[in-house]
């Protein structure tokens, strides 16, 4: 489901980016798929640290996870 739900907001962002890219042209449609992906990208990521954090884990900046993760 995350999977479907995920590809659905690329697939929406690249298409509305595109008839920005018409009116505006291509940098403001890059700005504009940008804006998108980072927005949904850090609530899924807020969304995943409070998760954790209710169930009593410890959350990790992003060089700790670097550090002690491979993935």
């Amino acid at each position: 489901m995350k999977g479907v739900k995920n590809k659905m907001v690329v697939f929406l962002a690249v298409t509305i980016g595109g008839m920005v890219g018409l009116v505006k042209g291509e940098e403001a449609k890059q700005k504009f798929v940008f804006k998108i992906r980072s927005k949904y990208d850090n609530r899924r990521l807020m969304a995943e640290r409070k998760s954790i954090a209710r169930k009593g884990g410890v959350v990790l900046d992003d060089i700790e996870m670097a550090a002690f993760h491979n993935n």
